[in-house]
């Protein structure tokens, strides 16, 4: 990595680097399953919805480079959720591997425990042993898996989920 990144709130400027992110993923990976890219309203859209229900959108920045983002948002819309939510990290093609995921991630704990979230989830493509063994060391744990709920690339594809612990478990 050539400089040590900035993890910063998102800002409306930052949406065409978060949209591409995200469009690259969309086009060559599991980790969304979705098969349409998104345009920059989608994303704004996105952004203001976040910003609107007090989440936070973090980007890491490099030389003045958006190269990630992570978020976190509801778990499921019900009150009986409320203290639990479902993070969001990605990182451009060519800087994965290198810290920003974990720092993204790991920037959004205090985030989310200051709000009273007590659980945080992550919910990855089953293929993905790389995103589930990072998962992992951030202290998050496999606590499901749901077969066959996704369907991308022509097939179907298995949901695992892990969750970590905000705040001491009850």
């Amino acid at each position: 990595m050539v400089g040590l990144p900035l993890i910063r709130s998102a800002e409306t400027h930052d949406l065409p680097a978060i949209t591409a992110i995200y469009n690259q993923v969309i086009a060559t990976s599991t980790a969304v399953y979705s098969d349409d890219p998104v345009d920059l309203a989608n994303r704004a859209a996105w952004l203001a919805a976040r910003q609107a229900q007090g989440y936070p959108v973090l980007v890491a920045e490099i030389e003045d480079e958006v190269v990630g983002f992570s978020t976190f948002g509801d778990f499921r819309p019900w009150p009986g959720y409320r203290y639990s939510v479902e993070h969001t990290v990605h990182v451009a093609e060519g800087r994965r591997g290198s810290g920003l995921g974990r720092a993204l991630v790991t920037a959004l704990f205090p985030l989310a425990a200051r709000l009273g979230k007590h659980v945080m989830l992550a919910g990855v493509d089953a293929e993905n042993l790389a995103s589930i063994r990072f998962h992992e060391s951030l202290g998050f744990k496999a606590v499901g898996r749901l077969e066959q709920v996704g369907f991308k690339f022509g097939r179907y594809l298995d949901l695992v989920f892990l969750q970590r612990f905000l705040s001491p478990p009850a």
